[in-house]
């Protein structure tokens, strides 16, 4: 039977006795040990690894683990990966500024090695099912995403990443969810969070994000959905007699967008988009899409 590979962990601290001594200790519980001596390289290392915990001393010179968490938490690579933190600092400030900077646990100097091995296993097995959480959504197909009081972006599915960047035509559209959120969240009491928030692009309304609840320490839940999209689809499918997925093609076509960008907000192969455009196009009586188009917006503005 082939051995199974062991969790990677990123050990940052720039005290060389006590690098050795986590080492010894963690290499002999069956982990594989990467280290860094400082914060700047246990950011040049995620570079190129992504591991699976993260041990951080939180003194060091020049940038301490507090500066280093919240540049990890930054890199989307491993903005998931668990934080602990380790310090002979144990005042109540100092705890709160290691987990307000992203960390998962503390755990203070000297270490207990039997301890910290327990919050190990605690904590991967979280981060473990935290993921099989996010794979599921995303072979599910939900437009979802987690963000952060101040309307930070936690997670996304994929799906719901293709849908912002497509519907607002460009890559950066998860900085304007994260803005609209950011604000939304502090205008709104939290008792009012029940209202869809509409997202513009070009003049349109083009997004839609309804609030779900909160599902952690400072993280909240929302569904996106393109802006009157079921109203549209709707209407298209009725009229011309289309299926569902017709309709859908359809109404983007209607709204400009080319191929790639329809294949990449349905989840669906340019190859797919095409046979779907074939049926479009017998089914409206028309030769090419810009006819297609035309006659959709047309049924569309009359609503």
């Amino acid at each position: 039977m082939a051995e199974l590979p062991r969790d990677i962990v990123l050990l940052v601290d720039d005290s060389p006795e006590a690098l050795g001594f986590l080492t010894d200790a963690l290499e002999q519980s069956g982990f594989s040990v990467l280290i860094a001596t400082s914060g700047s390289a246990a950011l040049n290392i995620v570079e190129r690894i992504t591991p699976d915990l993260i041990l951080l001393d939180a003194v060091m010179p020049s940038m301490d683990g507090f500066e280093t968490c919240r540049r990890l938490k930054a890199n989307a690579a491993v903005a998931q990966v668990p934080v602990i933190f380790m310090t002979g600092l144990t005042e109540t400030e100092h705890v709160v500024h290691a987990l307000e900077s992203g960390g998962v646990d503390y755990l203070s100097k000297p270490i207990n090695i039997d301890e910290l091995r327990a919050r190990i296993r605690v904590h991967l097995r979280n981060a473990r099912s935290a993921q099989s959480a996010r794979v599921a959504l995303d072979a599910a197909g939900r437009h979802l995403l987690a963000v952060k009081g101040n309307g930070a972006i936690h997670w996304s599915t994929p799906q719901a990443t293709r849908l912002v960047n497509a519907a607002m035509g460009s890559d950066d559209g998860m900085d304007v969810i994260s803005r609209t959120i950011g604000n939304w969240m502090t205008e709104r009491a939290a008792a009012a969070r029940d209202a869809l928030i509409s997202i513009a692009h070009a003049g349109q309304a083009a997004l839609q994000l309804a609030f779900l609840g909160a599902i952690g320490p400072d993280e909240y839940l929302f569904r996106l959905t393109a802006a009157n999209q079921r109203s549209d689809d709707e209407v298209l499918r009725q009229h011309f007699a289309l299926t569902q997925r017709e309709s859908e093609v359809l109404m983007w076509i209607a709204k400009g967008k080319a191929n790639r960008d329809i294949g990449e907000i349905l989840g669906l192969s340019a190859r797919t988009v095409n046979k779907h455009l074939e049926q479009i196009y017998v089914k409206l009586g028309v030769e090419n899409r810009a006819s297609a188009a035309v006659k959709a917006a047309h049924v569309l503005h009359e609503m």
